[in-house]
């Protein structure tokens, strides 16, 4: 079993998010080159949304139709227009640009429902992904594979052939407290690049402990982080 971790520190948010957008963007360009379409997953959150910021001010200069999809990497159960909803969040930051953003619940967000449409969606995007960004939560979450949930075994199964499945994190967040529609660990791994955002000394505790243990259901970050023949981008700013 062979994995890396490529460890990249930066003095600020600012300087984070600026290398995180170019990575992407090289990444989305490289797809583009080679195949004619690009697939991104991106997180919520606030360490990575400023990149993706410096990413749809990249791609709204840039002129003429672009064949890419963005997808979350895990969704709260609300309505689209919900403040607490990751797809709102990214319709918003690229208005403009020629990206289409693929919804992983349906409009009213009912957990059910949304589960049955993100498998149906997803079966239309089973090429890799050609980056995936994930954050991590001070309880060793990332995309919504919370410690303690009910379906988390089967989000973490390594052999599943779900591509994403609703959580109910438990307890809920009390900021969120939402059931979720996450991508399975498995789905994020079928990646060609995979980038980690987080910030702060006390995330960057959390994460040496999972860096230390591939205990995935004590810390769930660890399942991306010990997969095998995985090479995973960690960006950290205090």
């Amino acid at each position: 079993m062979t994995m890396a971790w490529v460890e990249h520190a930066y003095p600020d948010g600012d300087a984070l998010a600026a290398a995180l957008a170019r990575e992407l963007d090289a990444a989305v360009q490289a797809a583009l080159a080679t195949r004619g379409r690009a697939l991104l997953a991106l997180a919520g959150g606030r360490t990575p949304l400023p990149a993706y910021r410096a990413l749809a001010r990249r791609w709204r200069d840039t002129p003429g139709p672009a064949h890419i999809v963005l997808i979350p990497t895990d969704e709260r159960c609300v309505p689209h227009d919900h403040p607490s909803s990751n797809v709102r969040e990214l319709r918003e930051i690229f208005g403009g640009t020629a990206v289409r953003i693929e919804a992983l619940t349906t409009h009213d967000g009912d957990p059910a429902r949304s589960e049955r449409y993100a498998a149906a969606m997803l079966a239309g995007h089973k090429e890799p992904f050609d980056a995936v960004v994930l954050g991590m939560g001070g309880d060793a979450h990332t995309a919504s594979l919370f410690p303690n949930a009910g379906q988390l075994a089967a989000g973490l199964d390594p052999s599943t052939t779900l591509d994403a499945l609703r959580i109910d994190p438990d307890p809920l967040p009390v900021e969120a407290p939402f059931a979720r529609i996450s991508l399975t660990a498995a789905r994020l791994l079928r990646t060609r690049a995979l980038h980690l955002a987080l910030a702060g000394d006390a995330k960057r505790d959390v994460l040496a402990a999972a860096m230390a243990d591939p205990d995935a259901f004590e810390r769930p970050v660890a399942a991306v982080l010990h997969a095998p023949e995985a090479t995973v981008h960690i960006h950290w700013s205090p």
